[in-house]
């Protein structure tokens, strides 16, 4: 084992620093769909779903890791990340963002979170 091999290999920085940054400056600005509550829809205060909150923040860190592929990683992103991902945050009828509207913005989610029981003891 030569010395290059026992060095720590240093972290990729992340191009964007947090979540809410990548979905307002390369998301939104990405993705154009037609959001109009009804065949596509779209909440602008996302951060107040937790799904939401969680895909998109899922949507970012694989990203920001692909990214690093120059080969395949953003065809691997948009395939099996982001097409996934926004097929459900905009469906209208059953995606977390389904009572909200993309011109009045949010509103409070109607449904209960999935029942679960408590674990036996």
């Amino acid at each position: 084992m030569n010395a290059a091999d026992e060095q720590p290999q240093e972290e990729p920085q992340f191009h964007f620093p947090d979540v809410y940054a990548f979905v307002s400056d390369y998301l939104a600005q990405v993705i154009r769909r037609r959001v109009n509550g009804t065949s596509t829809t779209w909440c602008p205060t996302w951060w107040e779903h937790p799904e939401a909150g969680a895909r998109l923040s899922a949507l970012w860190l694989a990203w920001e890791h692909l990214r690093q592929d120059p080969a395949l990683g953003m065809s691997t992103w948009w395939l099996h990340h982001a097409d996934p991902h926004l097929r459900v945050l905009m469906d209208p009828d059953n995606g977390p963002f389904a009572v909200c509207s993309p011109k009045d913005g949010h509103t409070a989610y109607p449904f209960d979170p999935l029942p679960v029981d408590a674990r036996p003891v």
